[in-house]
């Protein structure tokens, strides 16, 4: 398993790194987030290209939004983004439209995968949990709530055959009530030759069952092109990379962990309505969502 260390400092610098994250003029940046967003938007039936790795076939009733408007729009929720981020999938044809999914490419390497034919999703919660607990040191200087690890919302499950991997944890503030509806990230991934794309689903804990088999049919429209694929790797020259798939997960999820320090109440209470404007189409909407998030604030 990785060390604590490794989850300790990578929250810790997740959190240092989000100083920046907020605009000097919220509404302003998310008004014009969302008419960019909207202007961009591809509709399925569509083939999205990925970063030159893959493609997502997506389908009717969903929309995307390329790589610059979504990085703008995250970062108008007060998230920091990357070059790995790619794209956001939303609903755009009256479904719940509650959620968002982030797309994502990593040039990790080729990640092996043995550890997952051994791996112990118990044994890894402990880990993440003992993680937790370090990188609470540093939210606690910097006076940024505490955070607590509740337990798998799915296991980590792997399908060698087609290098596909679900997982999700579900996380609370320190001494939050155990019925409050956190945000969560519901994790999907697929691994090619030279790094891996995810796919994460954002919505709150009380809506993810229902949103499984949605992230899930995401997962499954997404495919490497011919030549990036996982069986394509060249052992004589390709990149392999430093870690394995359950230190992948591991890492992965302290990160997120760090973020959700940060941001989650946030996108708890306002990513529904963000997402709704999208779908929908900015301008008055944009009006709308800015006095509806001023209410809620005040309530």
């Amino acid at each position: 398993m990785p060390s604590m260390r490794f989850f300790a400092a990578l929250c810790a610098g997740v959190i240092l790194s989000l100083g920046q994250a907020f605009a000097a003029d919220p509404k302003a940046e998310m008004d014009a987030a969302m008419q960019a967003a909207n202007t961009a938007m591809q509709k399925g039936p569509a083939d999205i290209g990925v970063a030159g790795q893959a493609k997502l076939k997506l389908p009717e009733n969903f929309g995307f939004i390329p790589a610059k408007e979504s990085r703008r729009l995250l970062e108008a929720m007060g998230n920091r983004t990357s070059d790995e981020t790619q794209g956001l999938i939303i609903a755009t044809g009256g479904q719940n439209a509650n959620w968002f999914m982030v797309v994502g490419y990593t040039p990790a390497g080729y990640i092996k995968d043995d550890d997952a034919k051994t791996w112990n999703a118990d044994e890894l919660l402990n880990s993440l949990r003992e993680g937790t607990e370090e990188a609470n040191k540093e939210r606690k200087s910097r006076n940024i709530p505490e955070m607590e690890i509740v337990g798998w919302v799915e296991k980590p499950l792997y399908d060698a055959a087609s290098q596909r991997l679900v997982w999700s944890l579900a996380s609370h503030d320190k001494g939050q009530a155990s019925g409050a509806d956190n945000g969560i990230n519901y994790n999907t991934l697929v691994l090619g030759r030279e790094g891996y794309v995810s796919m994460n689903l954002v919505t709150g804990m009380k809506e993810v069952e229902a949103l499984k088999p949605v992230a899930k049919n995401m997962l499954a429209a997404m495919a490497f092109d011919s030549g990036k694929r996982y069986a394509d790797f060249n052992a004589g020259t390709d990149k392999v990379a430093e870690y394995g798939l359950a230190a992948l997960v591991a890492g992965v999820a302290a990160k997120k962990l760090g973020l959700l320090a940060v941001i989650g109440v946030f996108l708890a209470k306002f990513a529904k309505i963000i997402i709704a404007a999208v779908a929908v189409g900015g301008g008055v909407l944009g009006k709308k969502l800015w006095n509806r998030k001023k209410g809620n604030e005040a309530a």
